[in-house]
Parts: structure tokens; sequence; C-alpha cells
């Protein structure tokens, strides 16, 4: 039997843009859960039912990654098992 795939729903907080002139793009990504009257926050009812704190942060290297990410915007992420 299959273990359940937990869906999140999270916004980003903050993209940090860090590095040197001349090297290769690095930005940390931070992000948050939704929670309340922002948006949808049912969707995080999954894994948690009340409130719903945590951070996620990523450090990302791929200009079109980072790129993706836009401060505010929210995104789901789902945390499979690997098997």
């Amino acid at each position: 039997m299959s273990a359940p795939v937990v869906r999140a729903k999270f916004f980003v907080t903050e993209v940090k843009h860090t590095g040197t002139p001349g090297t290769a793009p690095y930005a940390t990504i931070t992000l948050a859960p939704v929670f309340g009257s922002y948006g949808d926050g049912k969707v995080n009812e999954s894994w948690s039912k009340y409130t719903p704190s945590g951070k996620i942060e990523m450090a990302v290297t791929n200009p079109s990654a980072i790129d993706a990410f836009e401060i505010g915007k929210a995104y789901f992420i789902d945390f499979t098992p690997v098997e």
C-alpha cells in the first residue's frame, strides 16, 4: 500500500539574490504556508488542522528556476514518499 501524498500550499516571502558579479546566479528562496484569509488556507488541512506554520528555504542556482518564483505568489508543494 502506498503512503498518501501530502499537498501543501506555500507562498514566497523572500527571494534573496546573492553572489559575486560575473559568477553563476544564486538566490535563496523562502516560503511560508498559506493560512487564514490568504487564498484558500483549507488546502493545508491535510497536514495542519488549525494554523499552519513553518518555512521552506532553498538555494537555487538555475536562472530559469529563480525567475519562476515571485514574492507573494502561492505554490503547491507535494510531499511524495520515495519508494
